[in-house]
């Protein structure tokens, strides 16, 4: 397994893509509201990457995939395409995941918004993805392994009666939008790859509230929960330092 590890000015342009993929984020959320298509959330996520922050946005044409941006909406785990036919409403649960290329690098980001009113079933699990994604976080550093990571997001989940999706993981980053090595989100601790500074990948762990199970609709892209139960995932690209990690995708909503 080659994994790239980058250097001083490589991590700075990683920095840059990352910071314009959390400004997305942080600019889309007022636009995230019950009655949009998710057609319409893609076209102002375009226009800005491209328009005002002089960027790409990596999903358009990736191995064919037809939109700039992912929309996975409530028993959607990933990759969900943006349509004009898909109407944001109250209740909904909906990932967001955006990827913007700059100067040649990839900055990679989720988040889970809540459109009016959510159960609190479904609160809880976007809650408990996002926690099991911090506490992958806090593992990091040079010397830990993916193993932990896994781990601690599986015994994270688990022990709250959801599932970890087994076939999607996280990813190595950098001049390409994956790389090794791949993140899984289960696992055993003190296995897998050996963490070392300069190394940038993605953990973007996928809860259901049902069973892991997932189904490839015809479109080839989505991926739903097999059992029609909700799912949730967050994204953050990392950098593992001399110390412990940088979160390259940090919004400004976040505390770390």
């Amino acid at each position: 397994m080659a994994v790239n590890i980058k250097n001083a000015a490589e991590l700075e342009k990683m920095r840059i893509a990352g910071k314009l993929a959390a400004e997305v984020l942080e600019m889309i959320e007022p636009f995230v509201v019950p009655g949009i298509t998710t057609a319409k959330l893609n076209q102002i996520c375009h226009d800005h990457i491209v328009n005002v922050q002089q960027a790409i946005p990596s999903p358009l044409n990736y191995h064919g995939f037809p939109k700039s941006i992912c929309t996975s909406v409530n028993q959607v785990i990933c990759h969900g395409i943006p349509s004009e036919k898909k109407i944001l409403k109250n209740g909904d649960i909906v990932n967001l995941d955006i990827t913007v290329t700059k100067d040649g690098y990839f900055g990679d980001t989720s988040k889970m918004f809540y459109i009016g009113e959510v159960p609190s079933h479904a609160k809880r699990l976007v809650e408990v993805s996002q926690e099991s994604l911090y506490k992958a976080i806090e593992l990091i550093k040079p010397g830990a392994r993916l193993g932990d990571i896994g781990h601690v997001i599986q015994q994270h989940a688990e022990s709250n009666h959801y599932s970890v999706v087994r076939e999607y993981c996280g990813h190595g980053i950098g001049t390409e939008f994956h790389q090794e090595p791949q993140v899984l989100h289960f696992g055993q601790p003190n296995t897998g790859l050996v963490l070392k500074e300069g190394m940038t990948f993605t953990i973007e762990p996928m809860l259901n509230a049902g069973k892991y199970h997932t189904k490839l609709k015809k479109d080839g892209w989505t991926v739903e929960t097999r059992d029609g139960r909700l799912s949730a995932q967050w994204e953050h690209t990392l950098a593992v330092t001399a110390n412990g990690v940088e979160i390259l995708t940090a919004r400004s909503e976040e505390s770390f």
